[in-house]
């Protein structure tokens, strides 16, 4: 008898079940369906006009993208809240939610944050240089700083830049002692860098740059890219860039939040940020090639010079470097730490890579150089 009730009673509980399962379905949907949108308001440290504002505007749609409606990500220019240098301070008291910048921006508050763009990092290009930031020691660190500032924010790091150019000049500089003398605009501790080589230096934000060049208050200027200079007008007021150079060689840019305002997301949006940064970093790297290419030809078009920056200029940053790095770390045990973070896993990944990769320019001047003419 009680065996022939059991199959009846096991149909009775199933169907239950099921009709249970569907009505909490049917209740949940809408839960989903109508949650809010979460809005940032974020700044960047960029004119509307740059592609670094691009980068910034890539960064949140690809969030955006991701989000599917759950997190909108509002990307404004420079000052449209507050000046570029102030953001860092606007995105930790909640003024807005995020931003999009550099680490060297924050140099005042303490000389070790530009270690995270300035220099020429050991040797490491500016991959490398966030391979020691996430892999290295480097984000904790960074970490520890804000904390010690009383900064809450949670800070990413990605999009490591091509070398930057020396700078835009009136005239052509071939030896240390053209520099002696000039009025220059450049940011972090290359400020000291510069001074160290004669320079009296103005750390100008980015749209400030050419009209100071245009008006005379500065005598040259360095920024960061061709596709940046050319949009910000560089060639219009100078007609000399001189290539490569140690003094922002391996930099890259920032995204901040507000600590407050990211803690409150859920954890998968959290992690939509986090590989949102991942995939902006790697698109930005490929931008920047085919942009920067592209605009290199425009500059030259608009009879631009370029020159490769002298070796003894060179030779003369890293001395340089190193004479303004020593009195930093005696006075500051937090900008030692770092140094000698970075120093021991450029060491370490710099004999690898320069061990390991080839001169790709060999083989493009196997294709594109014209070979020399024998006499």
């Amino acid at each position: 008898m009680t065996e022939s009730k059991t199959p009846a009673l096991r149909r009775r509980f199933l169907k239950s079940a099921a009709v249970g399962a569907a009505g909490a379905g049917a209740m949940a949907a809408p839960m989903i369906a109508n949650a809010q949108t979460v809005s940032f308001r974020f700044q960047s440290t960029w004119p509307a006009k740059d592609i670094f504002h691009e980068y910034a505007t890539d960064f949140a749609k690809k969030v955006n993208d991701m989000a599917g409606g759950r997190l909108k990500i509002e990307v404004l220019p420079a000052g449209a809240v507050v000046p570029p240098f102030q953001l860092l301070d606007a995105v930790n008291k909640g003024t807005l939610d995020g931003g999009h910048g550099v680490v060297a921006y924050h140099y005042g508050k303490n000389n070790a944050l530009a270690l995270w763009g300035s220099g020429p990092a050991f040797g490491m290009d500016p991959n490398m240089v966030l391979a020691w930031h996430y892999y290295g020691g480097g984000k904790a660190m960074l970490d520890e700083i804000y904390k010690s500032l009383n900064i809450d924010v949670v800070s990413f790091l990605y999009g490591p830049m091509p070398t930057q150019p020396l700078g835009w000049f009136k005239k052509p500089v071939s030896k240390v002692a053209d520099l002696k003398g000039l009025k220059f605009r450049t940011v972090g501790l290359a400020v000291d860098v510069f001074k160290e080589l004669g320079t009296a230096v103005n750390p100008l934000p980015g749209g400030e740059i050419v009209p100071a060049l245009d008006r005379g208050l500065i005598d040259a200027a360095e920024f960061n890219n061709a596709s940046s200079d050319r949009v910000l007008g560089f060639a219009d007021v100078a007609k000399n860039c001189m290539l490569q150079s140690f003094h922002q060689s391996g930099e890259q840019f920032e995204i901040l939040f507000n600590k407050a305002k990211y803690d409150a997301l859920p954890a998968e949006l959290k992690a939509i940020i986090d590989y949102a940064v991942q995939a902006a970093s790697a698109d930005m790297s490929w931008k920047a090639i085919q942009r920067n290419s592209q605009d290199y030809i425009e500059l030259k078009n608009a009879k631009v010079n370029f020159y490769k920056t002298p070796d003894a200029i060179l030779r003369a940053q890293l001395a340089a470097w190193d004479k303004v790095t020593a009195a930093k770390a005696a006075e500051n045990p937090q900008f030692k730490k770092i140094l000698d973070s970075q120093k021991a896993f450029a060491q370490r990944a710099g004999a690898w890579q320069n061990d390991y990769m080839v001169d790709f320019k060999m083989a493009w001047n196997h294709y594109f150089r014209a070979p020399a003419k024998k006499g």
